[in-house]
């Protein structure tokens, strides 16, 4: 019954305090609406398409290999790759460096020279490897030749259904916009400035000059911490919760149709958050050097865990760093279960960052316990 009263004269007093307000409810709303809005192009979900491929080709081949490749060609067309023969006064290597096409072949009896410029890897891939494709099946039917002629034709002619370029998307179909975006990771950046206030939790009980009193009630320590961090968990939790039905219906942010479970990771990294201020600050002598390692910790892992930007291609240290960052696999498994529909994703989440929290959360019972107050 203790531990319930001192929640509830947690949760009051915070919501009585307007820093609360400003910095839990105020602050993440404004910097969802300023990223949102400011970096709508930087999410366009437009893709890039790859467009026609022409390429310019001198046939100084003959007999099978030149034949071969003709039937090549004209299969390519379906495909979208288009193969011209050059003019007898045309330069083809110039052609190519003006722009005019996109890659210029030599066929000869030997093989065949690719000549190429750098501009559209993409399209350079495609003609590598149709071409590719063409040498191997050329080859098998020179082995098929001496075998049974009358099979290669098979193996050179018209395949039905025989496609060079293919497109598969393994997304859905709803990809996050800013406004997406930037309302899941800056709703997950203020859940873990909740270790802020949780540093502050006990420290402020001392400052206040309430400590003793407290001890000195008819009141167990262990109750007193309970209960404090009972209503700091739902101050936060409600807030966050706040934030999310705010951007939801107010900037009409996407959050999927799976609004529990994604409540169920947000709560996670609340309880994570909490359980590592109260942690750091039983870990510092001073109150100050709690808040001063989590200033510094958190816009660390802020940056590295895509709280600003999607943090992409990271090798190295880098790739380690973000890795490890609470935010990263926070982000990405709430990402996963609103665009994805991948509910699995929530459960090692939810579990990891449980798993952290009571990490902390033992550190803190067992300096209290070596404490003569709190």
């Amino acid at each position: 019954m203790n531990t319930l009263i001192i929640a509830k004269k947690e949760i009051v007093s915070a919501f009585r305090d307007k820093r609360t307000f400003l910095f839990m409810l105020a602050f993440p709303i404004v910097l969802i609406m300023i990223l949102g809005t400011a970096l709508t192009n930087a999410f366009d979900q437009q893709t890039a398409a790859v467009g026609e491929v022409h390429v310019l080709y001198k046939d100084k081949a003959d007999g099978a290999f030149s034949e071969g490749f003709k039937t090549f060609a004209k299969e390519a067309k379906t495909s979208g790759v288009h193969f011209k023969k050059i003019l007898s006064d045309t330069d083809g290597k110039q052609e190519i460096k003006q722009g005019n096409y996109d890659a210029y072949l030599e066929i000869e009896n030997s093989g065949i020279k690719l000549y190429q410029m750098d501009k559209n890897s993409m399209k350079n891939s495609i003609i590598q490897g149709m071409l590719t494709a063409f040498a191997n099946r050329y080859n098998a039917a020179q082995e098929i030749i001496k075998a049974a002629p009358e099979q290669a034709g098979a193996v050179l002619g018209d395949t039905p259904g025989d496609h060079y370029i293919k497109e598969t998307s393994l997304s859905s179909d709803r990809k996050p916009n800013s406004m997406d975006y930037y309302a899941v990771t800056m709703t997950t950046l203020i859940a873990l400035y909740s270790a802020l206030s949780a540093s502050y939790l006990i420290r402020g009980e001392r400052l206040g000059k309430t400590a003793d009193r407290l001890i000195a009630a008819p009141v167990h320590k262990g109750e007193i911490f309970a209960g404090k961090l009972i209503g700091n968990l739902v101050t936060n939790g409600l807030c966050i919760f706040a934030v999310v039905i705010f951007s939801k219906y107010v900037f009409k942010a996407y959050w999927g149709d799976h609004l529990a479970l994604v409540a169920a990771v947000l709560f996670s990294i609340v309880l994570f958050a909490v359980c590592l201020g109260l942690g750091v600050s039983y870990l510092t002598r001073t109150g100050e050097a709690a808040v001063a390692i989590i200033n510094v910790l958190i816009p660390l892992v802020a940056f590295f865990g895509g709280a600003y930007f999607p943090v992409e291609g990271a090798e190295g240290v880098l790739a380690l760093i973000k890795d490890l960052s609470p935010l990263t696999w926070t982000n990405e498994a709430i990402m996963n279960i609103i665009f994805a529909d991948d509910l699995a994703a929530g459960l090692p989440v939810i579990l990891l960052n449980i798993g952290l929290s009571l990490l902390f959360l033992l550190i803190a019972v067992v300096s209290l316990q070596r404490r003569e107050g709190l």
